[in-house]
């Protein structure tokens, strides 16, 4: 018996969904994708697992989103809210684009790619530690690889949720992980080392000794990259990443990163290849929204668009 509850969200516009979920568009199904202007993915709320469905029923200037929820679980108030709560989170539906498009005013390419994409707010993982995780997988490798795997960990060692005889799989806890082997964790797609990198970074959490969620409210982000980069495999790219990911820290710029210094090259040097000192120096001129910008810059480039 599945238990339903559907509701309505209205976020802070701008927001244009599609744009935002474009991200999704290839994922699968059973564990996070966007089809037909449908957002869909389990996730663990508190203790309970509850698919969740979005559906853009507005427009960019007033953006409307229909919710609906299902679990094997009854929906308690508390289990609502919190659903609510974390998809604002990941979908930023109560950050206001505002001041970051006032603050590009003064870039004429920016400006341009920010009215062709009004409304597009980069998603943030559920938790600061499957961005940790998607930014280990990521490392050296294309991002259509890295999904691919990362789908693979969350069918491999994800909770299970059966509905109408689908079954869906959330993105593995720390603890589930923790108590996996390496060679199990390989088996997703995974090198030795990254498998490494993983497990001791989901026993830091377990153990106590790493706490991610807690480092969202920390105002020093040079401290946090500071901790992350003492675990084992974390560099400051993947640090940086995490933090721009997994805590919503729009200021980071992870520099070097390969596509990252591409965009950034193909919009302000014609192409012509960049160092990351030249990435960051460029990226001043976007203030303290220069990770959020270089998404932009990511998802022009991917759309073709020209300025």
């Amino acid at each position: 018996m599945a238990f339903t509850e559907t509701f309505t969200l209205k976020p802070q516009a701008p927001l244009d969904f599609a744009l935002t979920c474009q991200v999704f568009s290839d994922g699968n199904p059973t564990v996070r994708n966007y089809l037909d202007g449908e957002f869909n993915q389990v996730l663990q709320i508190n203790d309970t697992l509850v698919l969740i469905k979005a559906h853009h029923s507005g427009t960019t200037k007033n953006p409307c989103l229909t919710i609906t929820l299902k679990s094997n679980l009854p929906l308690t108030t508390q289990t609502k809210q919190a659903a609510k709560d974390t998809l604002s989170y990941i979908f930023n539906l109560n950050f206001d684009l505002t001041p970051f498009y006032c603050e590009v005013q003064n870039d004429p390419i920016m400006h341009k790619i920010t009215q062709h994409l009004c409304g597009f707010k980069f998603p943030t993982t559920a938790t600061a530690f499957e961005g940790l995780v998607d930014a280990i997988v990521e490392q050296q490798i294309s991002i259509k690889v890295a999904r691919t795997i990362e789908e693979r960990l969350a069918k491999r060692f994800g909770r299970k949720l059966k509905i109408n005889n689908e079954t869906y799989s959330a993105f593995p806890c720390a603890q589930a992980l923790t108590d996996s082997s390496l060679s199990d964790i390989r088996e997703c797609g995974l090198s030795q080392r990254k498998a490494e990198y993983i497990h001791n970074a989901a026993e830091c959490i377990t153990e106590g000794r790493l706490d991610l969620e807690a480092m969202k409210t920390n105002p020093d982000p040079a401290g946090i990259i500071r901790v992350l980069d003492e675990l084992r495999g974390i560099g400051p790219w993947t640090a940086e990443l995490t933090l721009l990911r997994g805590m919503q820290r729009w200021d980071i710029l992870p520099a070097d990163d390969f596509g990252i210094r591409r965009v950034i090259s193909t919009y302000y040097y014609r192409g012509t290849p960049i160092k990351a000192a030249d990435a960051r120096e460029t990226a001043k001129i976007w203030g303290k929204w220069q990770g959020l910008a270089a998404f932009y810059l990511i998802l022009a480039e991917a759309k073709g668009i020209t300025v």
